[in-house]
């Protein structure tokens, strides 16, 4: 894009100063008008469409005249001092509110000119630029360089402004010096400290709210570049890096173009915060999209998705380049090591593979593929040579998407997916090569895409390589212990690469408008074909895509205890082979939508639905066995718990008898066992709370065991959420003697992990307080809602149904604090009776499911329900408001 004309301010007429006099008051106000004047001319150049990297030098340039005149100003014209510019300022960079960073290189300290400085300084800040300085003799310069590489790579950026040009070539001495951090040395001391900063970021450029500058794949990343260039190939910018042999002119030009992203987003930021903001927060997202002229193209599609999505792009260019030229650095250090042959067509040179022939890549495509596996069959091998990654993404530029249409390569493809578990590896470092794309076009649509909400906290493509690395982890029997079914299921797998494939298509169409199972559905078909797959595997594998969602939907969102729910999903599954599969898909997915959406809680959840419906498949023809069956075998099964406790069978009989019959339909074994204890620990005393820290649900578990009234579940849900506890399930049973039997499934608010032994106790003993006053109401405490998800307000959705004599109220809102509270709250004032929850979050989206009734235990007519309706609507609004 051409650079818009500027026309900058000339410096004022400032009076000529006695030498060292400082800047008057006056020209102090001229200079802070002069900075105004070219912010905003930067600023409206910016908004007509200019350049953001040649606004930025623009920017340095004045900043420069300015900091120069004050010096001069300050100290005149002296030898043994000179200033430079170092960071941005010294690569001749300034954002609209970047630091002004100097080092000020002095001779032998002298009071004067020591105060010459600070007025120097002093003044600059005063007219309105943000001055980090440092003021060091040569000595000091060498000796902190020496100590530290930060202040060796600051001095390789150091530009002089000012002053005694000797020093110049004095510092130039340091940075010049061959024993100061030496090629090796320095390598590594960069690669420790790119870690250790991606580790602060979470290891990944696909952070919601990214660092542009310092996160993965960021400006530093760049920056990191140049600076190895300098000091192990003596080349000063990526041009440099070209002639060296470390960068080819197709990756010089996608990291150029990258950079220009980069710093088209830093230098808008800037301006729509105010401030020297690197990170792109939920706060400016929208507002910097709509500034930088993105638009909503559908519901699917958001301008702001799009606006992000450029970011990702770029950031994840800049990492993926970043790692193979720091292997290049590496392999450039290593010393030569006689070739040894892996297969006709490649060779390895000590840590590193090599093709033997040159044009192989060209002359026969499928090579590109047969490098990835070759590379998994030779142990210890890290990574290719560099000549080999260059002509590889060489002849992956030359061919394109028609390697998509090979098929040698896709034969290859083939193979490398049914090596199973193995294959991930290589999917992995093919997505980081820019293959995987190429392969799969419509994967390459999917590259950097994110969706705007707090679910889904990586992009698509990067989402999808979590997925298959979970996969992976179900070959490895060190997981057993973590996923035991999902362990055991693995080496029963006929066709691994099944698994494989529908992992790769599960999210491959999102963003296209529509319901992307269904059009992923079609890509797998269309790909199986391709492949030459079997016609049945190609199904298998397409209707896995189709309905990728829907174990964790039934799990979360219906009773799974409840036969019908378990016989309608086994009928849509219809075998062994496809649930199988399923609930390995459910876990990798989930686990890789967000590390913080897996607990205990949805283990046990999705285990027990796998057993039923294996259970459900043993025959087509068996029936689910009839209530009386079940809660026979539910009390056999909890009294022989009882029975080895040394509970006596007629004591458990007596309480059992005002059990209603849903406690054995809905409840395990061991749930039935420990109520029952408890009851009869109790011997009759009143209110009971009971709490078990690490129920067999994978939750904690809280049972209430009282005289039922009108509001309990209200109360009840209050206090958990003063106590910061999520409710996952809430079961609402009445006794046939009046005693309310309520069951809770509980997790930590912050952790969604099971509470603590003292959490449990304290819950149990500020519960019983509680319900011990049943006359004193309690209300909802107000807490604030999290910057977070005040983005993501959404308008509810509440919907009734009636099933069993009882009405349905499903709630999809957006989240907040106090949520079910509130709701519980509601309804207890609007008369209504809560039976059954089932409570599930996605990010910042609730889709809760209440089994209501009226306090006569009816279903809800049309005006209750919409006396319930516009209360709820109400409250949601006002909680929204505030």
């Amino acid at each position: 894009m051409p650079v818009a004309p500027i026309v900058l301010p000339p410096l004022p007429r400032l009076p000529m100063a006695v030498p060292r006099s400082g800047v008057s008051t006056d020209a102090r106000r001229a200079l802070r008008q002069l900075l105004g004047d070219v912010d905003r001319a930067l600023t409206t150049a910016f908004r007509d469409g200019a350049d953001a990297t040649a606004l930025a030098h623009r920017r340095s340039e004045s900043v420069q005249r300015i900091v120069v005149h004050v010096w001069t100003a300050c100290l005149g014209d002296v030898s043994d001092a000179a200033l430079f510019a170092v960071g941005g300022f010294g690569r001749g960079l300034l954002f609209p509110h970047s630091d002004v960073d100097l080092l000020a290189l002095v001779g032998p300290s002298e009071p004067a000119r020591l105060r010459a400085l600070e007025q120097c300084f002093a003044t600059l800040w005063d007219i309105g630029l943000k001055v980090g300085h440092a003021v060091r003799d040569l000595v000091q310069c060498r000796a902190l360089a020496e100590q530290d590489a930060s202040v060796f790579t600051s001095l390789l950026d150091a530009r002089r402004l000012v002053g005694d040009p000797s020093m110049e070539k004095g510092l130039r001495s340091i940075t010049s010096d061959p024993t100061l951090w030496p090629p090796a040395a320095y390598l590594a001391v960069r690669l420790a400290e790119r870690d250790a900063r991606h580790a602060r970021y979470n290891d990944t450029a696909y952070n919601l709210e990214p660092n542009l500058k310092d996160g993965p794949g960021g400006l530093r990343t760049l920056d990191a570049l140049r600076w190895l260039g300098k000091r192990l190939a003596h080349a000063d910018d990526f041009d440099d890096m070209v002639a060296e042999g470390l960068l080819d002119p197709a990756e010089k030009a996608t990291l150029e173009q990258a950079e220009a992203t980069l710093r088209r987003y830093r230098f808008a930021l800037h301006l729509e915060a105010g401030r020297a903001e690197e990170r792109l927060l939920f706060d400016y997202q929208r507002a910097l999209a709509e500034r930088l002229g993105f638009r909503d193209e559908h519901e699917k599609n958001l301008g702001v998705e799009q606006f992000m999505q450029g970011y990702y792009r770029a950031a994840s260019q800049v990492e993926r380049l970043g790692v193979q030229i720091a292997e290049r650095f590496e392999e450039m250090l290593e010393p030569p090591t006689a070739p040894q042959p892996v297969g006709e067509d490649f060779v390895r040179h000590g840590k590193r593979l090599a093709v033997r022939d040159p044009d192989l890549f060209m002359r026969r495509p499928a090579a590109l593929v047969e490098a990835f596996i070759a590379r998994l069959g030779e142990p210890g091998i890290t990574g290719f040579s560099a000549e080999t990654m260059r002509r590889m993404h060489q002849a992956s530029a030359v061919f394109d998407q028609a390697l998509a249409d090979d098929p040698e390569v896709l034969a290859a493809f083939l193979r490398l997916l049914k090596l199973g578990a193995p294959a991930v590896d290589a999917l992995w470092r093919m997505n980081r090569h820019g293959l995987l794309a190429a392969i799969l076009p419509a994967f390459g649509k999917v590259f950097g895409r994110m969706q705007y909400d707090l679910f889904h906290v990586y992009t698509v493509d990067e989402h999808t390589m979590r997925v298959l690395r979970n996969v992976a982890r179900f070959a490895d029997p060190a997981a057993a212990s973590t996923f035991p079914i999902a362990c055991e299921i693995w080496p029963t797998l006929p066709k691994p690469e099944l698994l494989l494939l529908a992992a790769l298509f599960h999210d491959i169409a999102k963003g296209r408008g529509g319901d992307h199972s269904v059009l992923g559905e079609e890509e797998a078909i269309a790909f199986g074909r391709r492949l030459g797959m079997p016609e049945e595997d190609t199904q298998l594998v397409a209707w896995l895509v189709r309905w990728h969602l829907l174990m964790s939907t039934t799990a979360q969102r219906q009773d799974i205890t409840d036969p019908d729910v378990v016989q309608r999903f086994a009928e849509a599954v219809d075998n062994t082979e496809r649930l199988d599969l399923l609930y390995l898909l459910t876990i990798a997915d989930i686990i890789g939508t967000s590390p913080k959406l897996w607990n205990g809680w949805k283990d046990r959840l999705l285990a027990d639905l796998h057993t039923s419906t294996r259970y459900a498949l043993r025959s087509e023809e068996e029936l689910p066995p009839d209530a009386g069956v079940r809660v026979q075998h539910c009390k056999e099964q909890a009294l022989a718990v009882l029975e080895a406790q040394g509970y006596m069978a007629d004591a458990c009989a007596r309480v059992w008898r005002a059990f209603p019959e849903q406690s054995f339909l809905r409840h395990h074994p061991e749930q039935i066992a420990w109520q029952t204890a408890a009851i009869l620990d109790a011997k009759g005393a009143t209110p009971l709370v009971a709490v078990h820290p690490h129920s067999v649900r994978g939750a904690t578990e809280l049972f209430v065991y009282t005289p039922d009234r009108d509001g309990l579940f209200a109360a009840v849900a209050i206090m958990l959420d003063r106590l910061h506890l999520s409710v996952m399930e809430a079961r609402i049973l009445s006794s046939s003697t009046g005693m309310a039997l309520d069951t809770f499934l509980l997790l930590e608010s912050d952790s969604q992990q099971p509470a603590s032994t003292e959490r449990a106790e304290e819950l149990k003993q500020r519960l019983h307080r509680a319900l011990s006053q049943p006359g004193h109401v309690h209300q909802p405490s107000r807490r604030s809602m999290s910057r977070h998800l005040k983005h993501f307000q959404a308008t509810p959705k509440i919907a009734f149904s009636t099933t069993g004599g009882r009405t349905r109220l499903a709630l999809v809102c957006s989240d907040r604090p106090g949520l079910l509270a509130a709701v519980a709250q509601v309804m207890f004032e609007s008369g209504v009776r809560v039976h059954d929850a089932r409570i599930a979050t996605f990010g910042e989206r609730v889709e809760d499911f209440f089994l209501i009734t009226d306090r006569h235990d009816a279903p809800l007519g049309h005006v209750q329900q919409d006396r319930l309706l516009r209360a709820l609507l109400d409250q949601l609004s006002t909680a929204k408001r505030a």
